[in-house]
């Protein structure tokens, strides 16, 4: 059955003359004319442009304007992806895509985006920064090893899911995560035990459901490998107490370096000043014998 072109489509006046050459208002295949303006197949474009009328002048305007029709108006979808809606709001699934990197092409409208089960290694400065809608963000098993400091700006007031969880993620800039207001689930990776991971545990909202998941792959010390990190801090241990005395006794051995080096110099100096009073000493002490040498020998004379 046809249908009219949508009144939302405003045509140039000259195209709009030649799509009334015929009597009527110009007619499209409802193949064509979808609620959304695209064409669901390229066997239903086929049929559109085999219905237009064949008169040169509206053949050739009718087509282009089907062409239109079956452009989406709206965000495109990543060819890797599948959008669809979950909600009334935009959901974008990439899940086991073989994806290696974050696609570029994430529409702007994007509500729940699903990247997980793929071969993602990185997660680059800004990688979501146009997502301002975006309210869950699952990157779950990948094989995430860096994120960057600025890798969540952009979505961070909104956020209020993030999934990192069976990555082989070891440390992460704090600051990449406590600007979130997102429950973040990290279980299930490599961790380093140290003071960063320390402080996200302490600031950041994790999901308490995954939390004593987070274990300790590698540690300061041997006994806390293998130990939930929240089961090592509970018995009294501070990862970022450890890093100040390291920092402390750091500091001092720079500022007896110092020292040392003052007192050597000190040394030295007093050494070449003595060595020079000697030799100016024995110079004086000469000048006398000197000179009664010299009155002898006119007495003689």
């Amino acid at each position: 059955m046809p249908c009219h072109i949508p009144s939302t489509h405003r045509f140039p006046p000259a195209m709009g003359e030649a799509l009334q050459e015929r009597r009527g208002a110009a007619l499209l295949p409802r193949s064509c004319c979808s609620h959304r303006g695209i064409a669901s197949s390229h066997a239903e474009l086929a049929g559109c442009k085999m219905t237009l009328t064949t008169t040169p002048a509206a053949s050739v305007a009718q087509a282009f304007f089907c062409l239109l029709l079956c452009v989406p108006w709206g965000s495109s979808c990543p060819p890797s992806c599948q959008c669809t809606e979950r909600a009334g709001a935009k959901a974008v699934l990439c899940s086991s895509r073989h994806l290696e990197e974050i696609p570029k092409d994430i529409p702007k409208d994007a509500v729940f985006l699903k990247l997980d089960a793929n071969s993602i290694t990185r997660i680059p400065s800004n990688a979501f920064r146009h997502l301002s809608h975006l309210e869950e963000l699952d990157l779950s098993r990948n094989a995430i090893e860096k994120i960057d400091r600025a890798a969540f700006k952009g979505v961070a007031a909104g956020l209020r899911t993030l999934d990192l969880s069976s990555n082989r993620i070891r440390s992460i800039p704090k600051e990449a995560l406590l600007a979130l207001n997102a429950k973040l689930r990290l279980a299930n990776n490599p961790w380093h035990c140290e003071c960063a991971l320390q402080e996200v545990l302490w600031e950041a909202r994790l999901d308490p459901d995954s939390v004593q998941d987070i274990t300790c792959h590698t540690a300061p010390r041997e006994e806390y490998v293998g130990k939930p990190l929240l089961q090592v801090l509970d018995a009294g241990v501070n990862f970022c107490s450890v890093r100040q005395r390291t920092t402390d006794v750091a500091m001092f051995i720079t500022m007896f370096g110092w020292f040392a080096m003052v007192i050597v110099y000190v040394i030295c100096y007093v050494r070449h000043n003595r060595e020079d009073t000697c030799k100016h000493v024995d110079y004086l002490k000469s000048l006398p014998s000197t000179q009664g040498h010299a009155e002898t020998t006119s007495t003689a004379l």
